[in-house]
């Protein structure tokens, strides 16, 4: 009964979907991505959240703190969603190095997958950790809009800006550093490319969010280039100082229309 037992732990130890630095496909992927830039462990100084397995695969709320090891600052913060269709799904790039930068962010999980997040410091190197999302077999980047078309487009590019607390503020995360975290939700369809209209059964031109610039206090704090893997109506989260009496938004899709928010938080 002992050695069925091991034999059965075994075999689900070596069935199961886990993630790790040499995980297949991994080493070429971030090769490809990075330029063959060597990748360090950085597991210490990235934390990624993501469910053990989506509920909506169609958005997928996946979120990571960083932070700049001694002596160094962040430049920028790739996300990357292995086997989704466009892998490199978000990339966080700051206008000032920062030490530390926290993200949420909802995506569109395709397939089971794992995902990393991988830091680049202002003196080149790069950090990388991850995490294995398993996923309700949607096929997110094909599944059909949850509005229909005609309708998204009346409110595309319509923006709203919210203020939060980052996750861990005031605990071992936060290191002294006070901080507020800033919801931006945009109001459009995510066209993939890979959806079909459910009435004329053609697919749906490919149209996503491509950028989003966000601005504290009349200078510029960070931007994000985006991909097929945000969520339809994304909302992305960022950290911001506590300090921050203005924030500024600017959107570019795809198709080149361009919106803009402004929020004062004088009063938070």
């Amino acid at each position: 009964m002992k050695h069925a037992l091991i034999a059965v732990l075994a075999y689900l130890c070596a069935t199961a979907p886990a993630w790790s630095l040499d995980a297949p496909g991994w080493p070429e992927l971030a090769a490809s991505i990075f330029d063959g830039r060597p990748l360090q462990d950085g597991s210490e100084l990235i934390t990624v959240d993501s469910p053990y397995r989506s509920s909506d695969d169609a958005r997928t709320l996946i979120s990571a703190q960083v932070e700049a090891p001694r002596g160094a600052m962040l430049g920028n913060v790739t996300l990357v969603l292995d086997e989704n269709p466009m892998p490199v799904s978000a990339v966080f790039s700051f206008e000032r190095p920062l030490p530390r930068f926290h993200f949420q962010t909802t995506m569109r999980i395709n397939g089971p997958t794992p995902l990393h997040v991988v830091a680049e410091t202002t003196d080149g190197r790069l950090f990388v950790s991850g995490r294995y999302v398993k996923t309700s077999g949607q096929g997110a980047c094909a599944a059909p809009p949850g509005t229909n078309p005609d309708e998204a487009l009346a409110t595309l590019g319509d923006i709203s800006i919210g203020i939060d607390r980052v996750p861990g503020a005031g605990t071992s995360l936060d290191l002294g550093l006070r901080e507020r975290q800033v919801d931006v939700d945009i109001s459009h369809p995510s066209h993939s490319g890979m959806q079909m209209d459910q009435i004329s059964l053609l697919f749906i031109p490919m149209r996503y969010v491509e950028t989003i610039e966000v601005d504290l206090d009349g200078a510029g704090y960070v931007e994000m280039i985006g991909s097929i893997s945000l969520s339809e109506n994304p909302r992305v989260s960022l950290s911001v100082p506590s300090r921050t009496q203005s924030i500024d938004v600017t959107m570019t899709d795809t198709d080149g229309t361009v919106s803009t928010a402004h929020k004062s938080l004088a009063g938070y």
